[in-house]
């Protein structure tokens, strides 16, 4: 058995671009869906902390969301939440789509959280899907990484590997959180982010881009069943026409998808109540993106 002298926590930052596996990997980790996943880029708008407790070492993983240029307001949130948890972790770990190649980008993000003192781990993900000779692979040595590994968040391919190269870096440390908590987030925050999930997945194109979610009630009083009501915002009202759906289809399915996976989450019955609410410019106030969760 491990003594507590030879214990090791700390914060491992997942980072890189949209769609690198950044969620994924923090879900197989922690052993449950804490982070929403969905085939299109850019679906995590804040930081989640995902926490792995082991016999040696506790692991608190940090998903970012995926860097990306913009110029609004939202990008730029978005971005700095990623740069910031670069420079503020034990280990970073820059993920990128063996089937896209390591870039500028990745580099960046390296060299980041390497000046601030934190070692490097360059994460190759999707091995089960990329082809032999993948472009960009392995990093240039100026992206300052002190390993370089590959593999498969879907399959479990080189996780135990990624796992005890972020072990062997950590700092020395008694366990930061209990063996039972997996994240820092209530489930009030988890289970709107599952809305969100649906809403992604069942609406087309760039209109998920433009919504969020507000849970309103979040009831728990009963031990069989915890009653939630959320606004689904939007910024214009053909949006809201969208996501209603004719004769409210569309907000059934995106209701009945979400209800699935928080029963899920929280084990037991939800009854989930959605609403859609106009909310003209939501993604431009930085007040409002803080209440949301976004900052």
């Amino acid at each position: 058995m491990t003594s507590e002298a030879e214990h090791r926590a700390g914060v491992v930052a997942l980072l890189g671009r949209p769609n690198a596996g950044k969620s994924t990997l923090l879900n197989a980790l922690v052993g449950q869906k804490l982070a929403i996943v969905t085939p299109k880029p850019q679906t995590t708008r804040s930081r989640l902390l995902g926490i792995a407790t082991l016999p040696q070492a506790q692991l608190l993983l940090v998903d970012t969301p995926g860097w990306h240029p913009g110029t609004k307001p939202l990008h730029g949130a978005l971005n700095r939440l990623a740069e910031e948890a670069g420079r503020s972790c034990d280990v970073a770990a820059v993920l990128v789509d063996l089937g896209h190649g390591w870039g500028a980008v990745e580099t960046a993000l390296a060299q980041g959280a390497a000046s601030h003192g934190a070692p490097v781990l360059a994460v190759g993900n999707k091995c089960d899907l990329a082809r032999a000779g993948t472009r960009a692979w392995p990093p240039p040595v100026e992206a300052g990484c002190a390993a370089v590994l590959m593999l498969s968040a879907r399959t479990g391919e080189g996780v135990a590997e990624f796992v005890a190269a972020c072990v062997a870096r950590l700092p020395l440390s008694p366990p930061l959180f209990g063996a039972d908590e997996l994240s820092d987030r209530p489930v009030r925050f988890l289970a709107a982010e599952l809305v969100r999930e649906a809403a992604f997945c069942e609406l087309e194109q760039e209109l998920p881009y433009a919504l969020a979610v507000n849970v309103i009630e979040f009831d728990e009083k009963r031990a069989d069943l915890v009653r939630i009501r959320a606004d689904l915002l939007v910024e214009r009202a053909s949006q809201k026409k969208i996501v209603i759906g004719a004769g409210g289809a569309m907000l059934k399915r995106i209701g009945i998808r979400a209800r699935l996976e928080i029963e899920q989450l929280v084990g037991t019955r939800v009854h989930l109540e959605l609403w859609v609410k106009l909310e003209p410019g939501w993604a431009k106030r930085p007040n409002r993106l803080k209440s949301l969760g976004y900052y």
